[in-house]
């Protein structure tokens, strides 16, 4: 459903994404991590057709993002870590504008979104404005939108950012029935707990390389020699380099 070739893109000197190779299956819910400024974002924005490579390809659902914008983006949702929302727009008009703009019918449209509204618990407030709005609520108005017409692909870029324990519970929740349903999900976080819960396989990115990708368990067999280690020893191990072996002779 992703497929990533030789991706690459450089920002003057810096490769922000060095010949990025991967592919992800339908209904995989991929876990892309990465310390800051590892290249995570950049790769997000190349794939959902927001940046043009340097070099390389990538294709979502088949599609060459470049070379069939429109095609690809009709099966991609995407939830960015600072999302644009119109503040002075309601939530119900806020998601009807996004209807209009996927051509979504209105027979399908007068469903779906008092269905998504009432989902993520904001039906009370759905004729207020946003800018009235908390920036939990805020994020539960950009998650309906982005799941109403019904798309094969999501890429969240820090999918939990501001949502209190309940609303991220159902996302969570969310995640797993929609891979259920063959629904591919591009997961960016920092919230390693997360990724080690929900992700089948993650990669984990370093200086714009893809430096390791597996299951939980393929990845804990490459620092084996160090003993049980959960998601976070590993993600530190393998990209915390000289500053993290100081950290550790400093704490023994």
């Amino acid at each position: 459903m992703i497929r990533t070739i030789n991706l690459t893109k450089r920002f003057g000197q810096l490769n922000a994404v060095d010949n990025l190779n991967l592919e992800i299956s339908p209904g995989e819910i991929f876990g892309f991590l990465g310390p800051n400024g590892a290249g995570k974002t950049t790769t997000i924005r190349l794939l959902t057709g927001l940046l043009r490579p340097t070099s390389g390809r990538a294709l979502v659902g088949g599609y060459d993002i470049q070379k069939e914008p429109e095609k690809a983006k009709k099966i991609i949702g995407l939830v960015p870590e600072h999302p644009f929302l119109y503040q002075k727009l309601t939530g119900r008009e806020f998601l009807n504008f996004v209807a209009e703009l996927y051509e979504i019918p209105m027979e399908v449209k007068k469903k779906r979104i008092p269905e998504l509204l009432s989902l993520f618990e904001i039906s009370e407030w759905e004729n207020m404005l946003m800018e009235s709005y908390s920036h939990g609520m805020q994020r539960r108005v950009l998650m309906a939108s982005v799941l109403l017409h019904d798309p094969k692909v999501i890429f969240l870029d820090e999918p939990l950012v501001g949502l209190d324990p309940r609303a991220g519970r159902l996302v969570k929740r969310l995640f797993q029935e929609l891979s259920q349903r063959k629904v591919t999900i591009f997961m960016s976080t920092h919230t390693l707990e997360i990724a080690e819960k929900l992700c089948q396989r993650i990669g984990i990115i370093k200086d714009g390389r893809l430096i390791a990708l597996g299951t939980n368990q393929e990845l804990r067999r490459k620092v084996e020699r160090y003993g049980e280690m959960g998601l976070e020893d590993i993600f530190l191990k393998l990209t915390g380099g000289s500053e993290y072996e100081q950290l550790l002779k400093y704490l023994e």
